[in-house]
């Protein structure tokens, strides 16, 4: 045997063993992308759940959003109807101020009293807090309104 025919020898079983480490590479490859492909289906099924669960989440969403705009709504109407009541309140408390002070002028000028009383009384006092808490009400729906239009 020449040196030729051992270097050839040599070579074939270099391609052999090539080939057979090629071959369990492959079937390695082919393992994983066996898993791959079964892990690829699992989440296709997976997010096909997901889609169905967020689709019914949607439409829950909608109609609790729907009922609480109702709701709003509703609230909103009743506090308009009390609009009157506030202002009656008000007008009722000032009212009965200016009564105040004028029976209280009255009196210093039948008693000959010229020192004016400086206290206010109380209906007095929660008829002008009524008024202002009325002001102030009204402002903050003027204004409410005003950036709802807006947009």
């Amino acid at each position: 045997m020449g040196y030729g025919e051992i270097a050839g020898l040599i070579a074939a079983i270099a391609f052999a063993v090539l080939v057979v480490f090629i071959i369990l590479t492959l079937r390695k490859v082919t393992d994983i992308l066996g898993e791959v492909e079964k892990i690829a289906q699992e989440a296709n099924k997976s997010l096909a759940v997901i889609t169905k669960d967020v689709d019914h989440l949607a439409i829950e969403v909608e109609g609790l959003l729907n009922k609480t705009n109702t709701l709003v709504d509703d609230l909103n109407g009743k506090i308009s109807k009390t609009d009157p009541l506030f202002t009656a309140i008000g007008d009722l408390g000032v009212t009965v101020s200016d009564v105040n002070e004028s029976t209280r002028h009255l009196a210093v000028a039948l008693k000959g009293n010229s020192k004016k009383s400086s206290s206010s009384s109380t209906i007095g006092k929660l008829g002008r807090t009524a008024a202002a808490l009325n002001r102030q009400r009204r402002a903050k729906k003027e204004a409410k309104d005003t950036e709802f239009k807006t947009y």
